[in-house]
Formats: structure tokens, C-alpha cells, sequence
């Protein structure tokens, strides 16, 4: 099963837009994200629809973070990206008739629910805000050293 990096790449390029502070085109993004315009669109799309971001047309345009950075948690975006699956691992089958892999599935299905709660909660005490703080933090220190 593929990794969904949706996540990590909204990340990547909210931060460039926190930073830059003005509208950032679809092609721009798609560099920093290291993919294509029309995933930009879609992915910029379904954060515009939780009323994280907004777009606007013309040669000023481009999309913008409208929602406070302080408010904004990881698990916020999570949601907006349409809940991907957590885990790329899972049950050989859903439904066995082994009763050998059924118990196999009662255990490892808990151990997945409990995993997914604590990494979820974890991603909604995280906001863009603490990232931004981070990011500073990093090019201060890098800049001291170059």
C-alpha cells in the first residue's frame, strides 16, 4: 500500500505560505510540494472547503491561509484531507472464516484503534503556529551558522 503524504506536504506548504504572507499561485506550491499544479488545486481545495485557506483569481492571485495559525491543529487538517488511512498496515483478509485469523484481527484491529486515537490526539495538540515557531527557530539557528 502507498503512504499518503498529503499531510506532511499541506504542512510543507502552508508553512511557505505563513512565511511568504501573501497569495501563492498553484504553481508555486506544486514546487514547493514537489508535484503537479492540479494536485495543488485539488489539495488547496478540500482546506478552502474547511475554511483553512481561500483563492483568488487574477495576477494577484493565488491561495492564502485565512484561519489563525494558533487555531489551526494538525489533526484539523487531517480531517480537511479527508481523514487518509493512518496505517499502511492492516488484516490479511476483513472477513475470515479462519478462526485462527479472526483472533489474529480482534488483536491486531484493538491495537490499530488504540495506536490511531493516540496518534490523533497527539495531531490535534500540534498547531500551525508551533510548526511556524519551529521553522523560525531552525533558519535563526541555520543563519547564525552559514
Amino acid at each position: 500500500m502507498k503512504r499518503d503524504s498529503r499531510l506532511s506536504s499541506v504542512l510543507h506548504a502552508l508553512l511557505h505560505m505563513a512565511e511568504r504572507g501573501e497569495p501563492m499561485t498553484s504553481e508555486t506550491l506544486a514546487v514547493c510540494m514537489c508535484t503537479n499544479p492540479v494536485v495543488v488545486r485539488r489539495t488547496m481545495g478540500l482546506l478552502r472547503d474547511a475554511g483553512l485557506v481561500a483563492s483568488a483569481r487574477g495576477p494577484s492571485g493565488g491561495w492564502q491561509i485565512v484561519a489563525d495559525l494558533n487555531s489551526v491543529t494538525l489533526r484539523d487538517l487531517y480531517d480537511a484531507l479527508g481523514e487518509p488511512t493512518v496505517f499502511a498496515i492492516g488484516n490479511r483478509h476483513e472477513a475470515p472464516q479462519c478462526l485462527v485469523e479472526q483472533a489474529v484481527n480482534a488483536a491486531l484491529d484493538d491495537a490499530f484503534a488504540d495506536a490511531e486515537a493516540l496518534l490523533l490526539d497527539r495531531l490535534g495538540k500540534i498547531t500551525l503556529a508551533r510548526l511556524s515557531a519551529d521553522f523560525n527557530r531552525r533558519y535563526a539557528a541555520h543563519r547564525t551558522r552559514a
